[in-house]
């Protein structure tokens, strides 16, 4: 049997899944093994009980200047504005993506210059958003909406060009009108393309949000790394990447088992991330 047709057992491909990560950890903890064998002070690979510590501490103790628990205020703060960045992303993606998919016209006039306006590096907009927006909520969740928006904006109108012409004109016999299509016919399936669009625009999200914060902030998860990182705190900026991915992976599997379940006939075709 040639390769590309073997396809695994689940106990195999939970464990295949697994090796890559036990390896990461087995080469962390070697490497930090070896330079604490040399510095016991060494802060650029600390033990794993430090990093369990510190977590620990950012999670369950209280700042002794604020009272708060550092990690969750951070957590509650990223995740708002990345929550409202992406809904407004996504809204603005649904509805020009149906302009330019649906209308000759609004294709003329949107699809040019959103194609231009996502090639423009996001991070180089955020000092005009800073400026124009000022240093505020604003300016974090402007960054992540024009981070995002211009490629969800372009994969939900490519999406409506690949639905079959088929389908369009058969709606024409039946006498529907352009609305008609585009809630009856067009519409439904796009929704799995706007979940998959989020998913993906999630990775451009998270960054264009930690840059942001680590600017101008007071709270949030790309903060405190910036903060801490002037005193080497590798303990804390560890556990907080880590919670990071964590995060972001939550997010996007539920996101993947939200689409499966609302709209499961468009994963029928075969297997998807």
């Amino acid at each position: 049997m040639r390769l590309i047709n073997r396809q695994p057992a689940r106990p195999a491909r939970v464990a295949l899944g697994a090796l890559p990560f036990l390896l990461a950890i087995l080469a962390y903890a070697i490497g930090s093994a070896i330079r604490r064998a040399e510095n016991p002070a060494d802060k650029l690979l600390p033990s794993f009980e430090a990093i369990a510590t510190a977590f620990s501490n950012m999670a369950f103790v209280a700042d002794r200047r604020t009272g708060d628990y550092l990690l969750w205020v951070d957590t509650f703060a990223s995740l708002e504005r990345l929550a409202i960045g992406m809904a407004i992303a996504a809204l603005l993606a649904l509805v020009l993506g149906l302009l330019i998919g649906v209308l000759p016209i609004g294709r003329a006039l949107f699809s040019p210059f959103v194609s231009a306006f996502s090639l423009i590096p996001p991070i180089t907009v955020l000092p005009i958003l800073f400026i124009v927006l000022g240093l505020g909520e604003a300016a974090k969740i402007g960054l992540v909406v024009v981070g995002t928006a211009p490629l969800m904006i372009r994969a939900l109108g490519q999406a409506i060009l690949d639905i079959p012409r088929e389908q369009i004109v058969k709606a024409e016999t039946l006498g529907a009108s352009t609305w008609q299509m585009t809630m009856r016919v067009i519409l439904p399936q796009l929704w799995p393309h706007l979940v998959r669009a989020v998913r993906l625009g999630l990775v451009p999200a998270w960054i264009f949000l930690i840059s942001a914060e680590a600017i101008a902030s007071t709270e949030g998860l790309g903060y405190r790394i910036f903060l801490v990182r002037r005193y080497l705190a590798m303990d804390v900026i560890i556990p907080y990447v880590l919670w990071i991915t964590l995060l972001a992976y939550a997010i996007d599997r539920a996101l993947a088992l939200l689409s499966k379940r609302l709209f499961g006939w468009a994963h029928l075709a075969g297997e998807s991330l």
